[in-house]
């Protein structure tokens, strides 16, 4: 298990922020073994699809090479001419045969960990220099692994060539009996067809390989609780810093809460702990919607703005609880409790009719308007 310098186990899988910052450094998990693998398989099938072409080009410039008059030994310009009519006619296979291997090798070695461009990587590191760090290399446990593959590289590729000489000794005994040219270009393709297998052969390696790398790279980068913490809290700042943010958010909110208590239509209470404050827009479709709430010291504060601007004050402990627990600030009230809520609302109209002297002294509302039992909050 690996350990920090203080001791703890890196027990802990990275967070997305380390990863982000390790491929920004250049450190993913690679397998040089995908790369080589995948360049050798390219070569084996660019052979098959270009190995016609360039195996006839070669011919004709072996044809030329060999086939000469008495006059081209004497003209510098014919011996000339025939270098570049020989090269001319390999140019066009080579190119696409290099071109094929040059992509093959780029996208080999970002299968695994996808292509990155980072200049930190590009930076020399020191402590590459230090012979302690030299000697660790040598003999640590990435040497010991990177042993064991060379050792089974070796073993695959000898076992696979076993196993296609074996599969084709008789085939090889019967060039030896066969006729030119055909045993020749027979050989050839035997040729490449056996490079193809032992090529494919690597794939064992690699499929060993790709595992074990991208488990190394995870248990490289793994972190202790600790450091866990510590990045946690510096991204997402210090408690104390956050306190102080929703504090003064809760400050900030509360302000603008009581600057629209005077709009309200009427407060109602529990009457001491909590204190709702309601609008109902008689004009519009919106049905009563909570303006501010607040409980002990902010239902207080609701209730002395609401007098100072001469707002109704009804107490109602269930419906007010109701409200408080089920409503946020802006929202409207649940269909449950509107006919609770009309009822008070329809109190304080008949209340207005009968200060302005338009009717009669209303009923006054028992001190407890039901609620739906749902609605019951403790008090």
């Amino acid at each position: 298990m690996a350990e920090n310098e203080n001791g703890s186990e890196k027990t802990e899988e990275a967070t997305p922020d380390k990863l982000r910052k390790s491929k920004d450094k250049g450190q993913v998990a690679r397998s040089k073994e995908l790369a080589t693998a995948s360049v050798l398989i390219a070569a084996a099938l660019s052979i098959f699809i270009f190995g016609d072409r360039l195996a006839y080009e070669l011919s004709i410039m072996m044809k030329r090479a060999f086939t000469f008059e008495r006059a081209d030994i004497f003209s510098p310009e014919q011996m000339w001419h025939a270098l570049v009519d020989g090269f001319s006619g390999l140019g066009m296979p080579m190119f696409f045969i290099l071109l094929m291997l040059f992509i093959i090798s780029i996208l080999g070695s970002s299968l695994l960990g996808g292509m990155i461009f980072s200049t930190k990587a590009m930076m020399p590191k020191f402590s590459r220099m230090s012979p302690k760090a030299g000697f660790k290399r040598m003999f640590g446990m990435q040497a010991w692994v990177e042993l064991l593959k060379s050792i089974l590289k070796v073993a695959v590729v000898i076992c696979g060539a076993w196993a296609i000489l074996a599969a084709t000794f008789e085939h090889i005994l019967h060039l030896s009996v066969s006729q030119l040219p055909g045993s020749a270009f027979e050989a050839l393709d035997m040729l490449r067809w056996m490079f193809l297998l032992l090529c494919l052969s690597l794939l064992i390696i690699v499929a060993v390989d790709v595992p074990y790398q991208i488990y190394k790279h995870s248990d490289e980068l793994k972190m202790t609780k600790q450091e866990v913490k510590d990045e946690y809290r510096n991204s997402e700042g210090k408690p104390e810093v956050k306190q102080r943010i929703r504090q003064l958010q809760y400050e900030m909110s509360q302000r603008t809460m009581m600057q629209d208590v005077p709009d309200a239509d009427v407060i109602v209470t529990n009457p001491t702990h909590y204190s709702v404050a309601l609008k109902y827009d008689k004009e519009g479709d919106r049905p009563p919607y909570v303006v501010a709430k607040g409980v002990d010291f902010m239902a207080l504060k609701i209730r002395e703005v609401g007098r100072e601007n001469e707002i109704p004050v009804m107490q109602s402990p269930q419906l007010c609880r109701a409200v408080y627990h089920t409503t946020e600030i802006g929202e409207d009230v649940p269909e449950e409790l509107f006919i609770a809520i009309a009822k008070i609302l329809a109190y304080i109209y008949q209340l207005e009719q009968f200060r302005k002297g338009k009717s009669g002294r209303p009923k006054a509302l028992p001190t407890e308007i039901p609620v739906p039992e749902g609605f019951i909050y403790p008090n």
